[in-house]
Formats: C-alpha cells, structure tokens, sequence
C-alpha cells in the first residue's frame, strides 16, 4: 500500500503521554477501563479500544471516528450504553488522526482506506460484523462495503463526509477556521457550540465538554495534521453493495443533512432508512438517541 500522506505529533514522548493520560482520566469519568490492542497494518500501528471483548458470543460493531477526533469520543458521558444491549465493542483510531495510531494514510480518494480497514477486522478475527462511522469514518465504511462487503452486516453512517462536499458556507467556514487559526479554549468551545452540537437539545455533560475542549486543543496544537479530508464518492457510492443506514442531525453545518439524504438515495442501492435527529449539530456520534437508534436497528436485524 502507498502511503500517500504523512501525519505526526511535534513531540512525540510528550504529546503520547499526554494522550495516554487523557484517556485514564476518561477512563475514571466513564468507570470502565477500555481493552488496548496494537495492529500492524499496511499503514504502520493501528490502536483500537475493545469492551466486552472477552464475550464472544455477543454481536459486534466496529467504529471508525470523524476527523480530528478519537474513536473514544463515542463513549463520552458513557454514550455507549445507550445501545440498550451488550455488545463486543472496537474502536478503531484510523491512521492519520490525531490518536495512538501511526499517522501514515494513502489517497483518500482510491480504495486503500478500505483494504486498510478489512486488514483491521481480519487481525481482529472479524469475519462479519456491524459497522458505524462519524463524518470521516462513514468514508471509512462505504470504503470498506467497496473492497470487503461480505464482511459488513449493516453499515451505518452519521452525518458522513463522503455523501456530499464539505460545505462552502461562509457561516461554516468561519466556525471551523476560527479554532485553526487561533486555537484558544474560547475559539475551540465557539466552534464546538456552533457547528458540532445544539445546546441544549444536543450536548455533553460539563466534564466531558472539558475533555473535548482539552482533546481538541491538544490536537490543534500538537498534531501536524497533513491527512487528506473527506470528499464527495459520488459514483463510487454506487459501487457499494450493503445495507446501510444514514443518521443525520439538521443542524450539520459541514454537511448540511437535505444534500447528504438527497445524494444517499441516488447513489446508495441498499439504502434501508433515513433517520434525521431535529437540533443534532455534527457531532452527531454523541447524541444518546442516535446510539439507540443504532442498537435498536442490530437488535431488528439480529
């Protein structure tokens, strides 16, 4: 596989460590400790969280998270829990995003995102499962129903970055600019008020709004972010060739919701349902309705 693009922290010792004690002081809000496992793949190390990994007979889902972001941010508040059930749980820390993974990524734009991917579950022992991606991660998906899709059950995509370009609009230009040019608590909590939720029908509690204050100003600081962002498939989309399944808030200022669901119909053959959440920003992957939602459809489908 070529690596196309190089990601890295400025000081690796330092920022790791930083990281690693970020996710212990996540670990003791949440009261549970997340499984570690280390992968090789054709993109170097690959880090995923693991709960319930230990009980096989339980159904999986496989998570990939949106960019500038960690898997982990799914579990905020305990988030997970509103699946309604147990289930063997992977988070997976793509490549290239600010997270324990090396950050070798290839061309967003070919299909090497998705052999990365089915490389993933196949070191994990996966031969079929769920899976679910935020923004960046429903690439990652619909990449993987290209390459592998006797591999997914059911994919499901919340607010994805692959049905539609990121939008232009000078109110979503600014919000996510302003945190990148003047990284500061006040700018990073400005942007995560205006574009990734909708206080106060959709947000975290105080101590978790901290530890993505603090995620997100940590990796605005210090990552060297040189991975390449989503994009519209388009005509790839209808290679795709497994159930899927679209949950979208209408607030999305990246991805305005009516242009993702519209493109979704054209271009997704097994679409199965549209589920659109009313004042859910884009960080949708913290919205507790939206985990039942999910752990509700596994449970109709299993």
């Amino acid at each position: 596989m070529e690596i196309n693009k190089r990601s890295f922290f400025k000081d690796p010792e330092k920022d790791l460590q930083w990281f690693n004690q970020w996710v212990a002081e996540l670990e003791k809000s949440n009261n549970r400790q997340y499984q570690r496992l280390e992968l090789s793949t054709s993109l170097g190390k690959t880090q995923v969280w693991g709960l319930n990994l230990e009980k096989p007979d339980l159904e999986t889902l496989v998570i990939f998270p949106g960019a500038r972001t960690t898997a982990l941010f799914w579990d905020f508040d305990q988030g997970l829990d509103h699946l309604g059930q147990a289930m063997r749980i992977y988070l997976v820390e793509t490549n290239g995003l600010p997270n324990l993974s090396d950050g070798n990524t290839p061309d967003i734009k070919g299909l090497d995102y998705g052999k990365w991917a089915a490389e993933v579950l196949n070191a994990l022992n996966i031969e079929r499962s769920y899976v679910a991606g935020a923004s960046f991660g429903g690439l990652i998906c619909m990449k993987l129903g290209i390459v592998a899709p006797e591999k997914i059950k059911a994919a499901f995509l919340l607010n994805p970055g692959c049905l539609q370009a990121f939008s232009l609009s000078f109110k979503n230009l600014y919000f996510n600019l302003l945190p990148i040019l003047s990284p500061s608590r006040k700018n990073v909590s400005k942007f995560l008020d205006k574009a990734v939720f909708c206080k106060p029908t959709h947000q975290l509690s105080p101590s978790s709004e901290k530890y993505i204050i603090d995620y997100e100003l940590f990796a605005l600081t210090r990552y060297q972010d040189n991975t390449q962002k989503p994009y519209y498939m388009d005509e790839q989309l209808e290679q795709v060739k497994v159930a899927t399944y679209l949950l979208e808030g209408d607030r999305d200022l990246l991805f305005p919701f009516e242009k993702s669901i519209s493109n979704a119909q054209a271009k997704l053959s097994e679409l199965k349902e549209v589920k659109v959440f009313p004042n859910v920003g884009h960080g949708i992957e913290t919205y507790s309705a939206a985990i039942k939602y999910i752990g509700e459809t596994i449970k109709l489908l299993t």
